[in-house]
């Protein structure tokens, strides 16, 4: 039984290749647009996490700021100091939260890493390297 492949011309084989060729490029581009919609989703996750951090130190100086006013109009010490200590507090928490989520962004990469290393890989099978 002969095989199919090895009846057809060099016109033939030309024309496939340069089918693959397209349809290897279109898969490495959507596998980018995949690995990238990834990548900005964990990136997105921090940043929400940081404008929380924000709020939560802003409505620590809110409180602060409150604290203050209640100390100054009534020089009485239970009001004002557990207003200070839940703006203390506060503002601590967001402070913790900021610090987390921008460490968290700083490690994030957004290049398409796995696109990259494919495209080198088919780089070297087309040119006939060995990695």
């Amino acid at each position: 039984m002969t095989d199919k492949l090895d009846n057809r011309s060099l016109g033939d084989l030309l024309a496939e290749l340069s089918r693959e060729t397209g349809v290897l490029v279109r898969k490495e581009v959507e596998l980018a647009a995949t690995e990238m919609t990834a990548k900005l989703k964990t990136a997105g996750t921090h940043a929400a996490a940081a404008v929380v951090g924000g709020a939560l130190a802003h409505a620590g100086v809110l409180v602060l700021l409150a604290a203050v006013v209640i100390g100054l109009s009534q020089m009485g010490v239970t009001m004002w100091l557990a207003a200070l200590i839940v703006a203390i507090l506060t503002m601590l928490v967001g402070y913790v939260l900021v610090n987390r989520a921008m460490a968290n962004m700083r490690r994030t990469s957004v290049a398409p890493t796995q696109t990259i290393e494919t495209l080198k890989e088919n780089a070297r099978w087309t040119t006939g390297q060995r990695a």
